[in-house]
């Protein structure tokens, strides 16, 4: 058997085996040794060791049954510390604890045997016996510190943070000294915040030994049950944090926890939120959004209904959108958000209602918002479902394969990019060139030369050198001013298309500096920017033909004539856009969903994950898995200097 293990087994015998036997009181010792005792601590303090040994063993051996033997093994401990030698220091202060007669110096010897054990990396038994210590009746408050201290010395190097915390308690309550309070406190506080696990955290909340930092882990067990939405254990232990300190600022933060959870029990089946940006650079498009919405609702117009819309504007902030989503559950108790448009606020608006498990519809195309969370939908024709059509239509519908890619390196040339190119590969195409050029202020030249072999001439020295030999064995008069010209060496144009993910004024140079480069004959691709009547005006005649992809309400006609139209016309005076259609679409889904019975957020939510074939505006609506409201796509084209359908290629050209 492991002899530290043995030891351990003896000393908690031995500790059991006297604690239940009554001692018997010891025969007073002569006076004369208790003089003697007081010179031998003489000789401790001068460090004759040896010497106070000697005598010490002899008083031990001849008083055994005296109350001088416990002063005697007690000075005996103390020298044998102060000469480093921790075996016959313990064993000297454990002689104290198991004689068979009564001393009043149990304690010490006890802190003393403790210490001692310490020094000998036997912290079990060092626990064990502290502990037996403070069992001890009659104690003082000042040994009590000492006892308590040195246990968490020992707890702390054996990283028991539980019983570590249980002392720290303790000594922070008890400690006289302004500076070691606030050290405990603060390491106590540390423990609470970042050490424990889930299981500990519990066991803290629901024991009284641990004293204030109960409350800390009270408040921290409840904000961990409202982030995994089990609101009534969450409610449950906020609110004895809150019966238990009142006053405190924890207390203050688990009462704007708790409304929000009541919040949730409190919902409006008739209130639909909406954040959008109503003032600043995007007001128009959130103007436009908010009369669709409004439409969509019956809240203006013929069908008219007993839906509310609480609005808040967006602002275009972040932080703005975060605390408008916290209104709209905690005050007007909407049953689902919808907005933002913006990218940044989007997202903020998404993870605040994720987070408050509230059904947030976004209308904005920022990448990646559904993935928030289980609550996050979109009604917004986002950049994968642009590229995946755009690509399927000129591989499949028009026979392209090989594709060069100029886009701006910014995040949205970034994105759309990168979409194109996996896109490509995934259906066996080719990306011959690839080229970013600034955003801001596009210097072209560079970009497109690498990409067609022009930029980096010892690529091609041998076919330069040769086109111009030929060159000049044509010219019949040689001079001094005779030079073969800058295009002498013409581009490698090994690509059928090229994908300019960029704004059509951005679109409009590069088309310009394609040609001004010899690059003719080549289809260019766009996304749903082009879809513009100052497409044809500001492009090249690379333009006609090209292709781009947009939602097929925004076809020119698209909306004519639809039932949508007629309505939006007679309410707000004016033609609809697709961003008046898109929120009428999220309106008037919300708005059925609703009235069909779905009455809880929880119901809401669910509900609107299994829409299916839901009719909108404009054709059929549905949310696929991603949570996404998949709407009828459009592929663009020029034709004769104006956006309509592609023209129709023969089916041998698409083999």
């Amino acid at each position: 058997m492991n002899t530290k293990l043995i030891a351990i087994i003896l000393s908690a015998s031995l500790l059991c085996s006297c604690g239940l036997a009554r001692k018997k009181e010891p025969v007073p010792a002569p006076v004369s040794i208790k003089t003697e005792l007081s010179q031998i601590e003489i000789d401790i303090n001068a460090r004759a060791y040896k010497k106070a040994l000697r005598r010490l063993n002899a008083i031990t051996e001849q008083y055994s049954q005296t109350d001088a033997a416990d002063d005697a093994y007690i000075l005996m401990g103390r020298a044998h510390c102060l000469n480093n030698d921790f075996n016959k220091c313990y064993r000297a202060y454990i002689s104290v604890i198991n004689s068979e007669f009564f001393s009043p110096r149990e304690v010490d010897a006890s802190i003393g045997a403790s210490r001692a054990l310490i020094k000998l990396g036997r912290y079990d038994e060092a626990l064990s016996l502290s502990q037996r210590a403070l069992k001890v009746g009659n104690t003082s408050k000042q040994t009590k510190l000492e006892i308590y201290q040195l246990r968490y010395d020992v707890l702390r190097n054996t990283g028991d943070r539980l019983e570590s915390l249980k002392v720290l308690a303790w000594l922070s309550q008890n400690v006289e000294s302004e500076k070691l309070r606030k050290k405990y406190e603060i390491r106590a506080v540390e423990i609470v915040e970042s050490n424990l696990k889930d299981d500990e955290l519990k066991s803290v909340a629901d024991d009284s030994s641990f004293g204030p930092y109960r409350h800390v882990a009270l408040y921290k067990v409840g904000v961990a049950y409202f982030e995994q939405r089990d609101y009534s254990r969450a409610e449950s232990y906020l609110e004895r944090l809150k019966s238990m300190a009142p006053e405190s600022d924890l207390a203050t933060e688990a009462t704007t926890i708790i409304e929000q959870i009541e919040a949730r029990r409190r919902v409006k089946p008739l209130v639909i939120g909406a954040v959008l940006p109503l003032t600043g650079r995007y007001k128009n498009v959130g103007y436009k959004s908010l009369r669709g919405l409004q439409l969509g609702l019956g809240v203006v117009g013929p069908d008219n209904s007993r839906f509310k819309l609480a609005i808040i504007d967006s602002a275009g902030n972040p932080d703005t959108a975060r605390r408008a989503v916290e209104r709209l559950v905690v005050e007007d108790s909407a049953i689902a958000i919808v907005g933002d448009i913006v990218s940044r606020t989007a997202e903020a608006v998404a993870q605040k209602s994720d987070e408050l498990g509230i059904p947030n519809i976004a209308l904005s195309q920022k990448s990646g918002l559904t993935e928030i969370g289980s609550y996050v939908f979109r009604n917004a024709l986002t950049s994968r479902a642009i590229v995946t059509e755009l690509v399927r239509s000129a591989m499949d519908d028009h026979g392209l394969k090989k594709f060069a890619v100029f886009y701006p390196n910014d995040p949205y040339g970034v994105e759309y990019a990168n979409l194109f190119w996996d896109e490509v590969l995934k259906r066996g195409g080719e990306i011959r060139a690839a080229q970013s050029y600034p955003a801001k202020s596009p210097d072209l030249r560079g970009p497109i030369k690498r990409a067609v072999g022009t930029f980096y001439l010892e690529d091609r020295e041998q076919e330069l050198h040769t086109l111009l030999k030929d060159w000049y064995a044509e010219q019949k008069v040689i001079n001094s001013r005779t030079s073969a010209p800058d295009d002498i060496l013409k581009p490698v144009v090994d690509f059928d298309a090229v994908f300019i993910p960029d704004s059509i004024n951005n679109m409009a140079q590069v088309a310009s500096m394609m040609l001004f480069n010899d690059i003719d004959g080549v289809r260019l691709l766009g996304t749903n920017l082009w879809n513009s009547k100052e497409l044809a005006k500001r492009g090249t005649k690379l333009i006609e033909d090209s292709l781009f992809v947009d939602a097929e309400t925004s076809l020119q006609g698209g909306l004519n004539k639809t039932d949508f139209e007629r309505k939006f016309r007679a309410v707000f005076g004016q033609k609809p856009s697709v961003f008046e259609a898109q929120a009428y679409d999220t309106g008037l889904a919300l708005r059925q969903l609703i009235v069909s019975g779905n009455r809880s957020r929880v119901g809401l939510r669910e509900a609107i994950s299994e829409l299916s074939s839901f009719s909108g505006a404009v054709g059929k609506i549905q949310v696929d898995q991603n949570r996404e409201f998949s709407r009828p796509l459009a592929v663009l084209s020029v034709v004769d200097g104006k956006i309509s359908a592609p023209r129709k290629i023969p089916e041998t050209q698409t083999d």
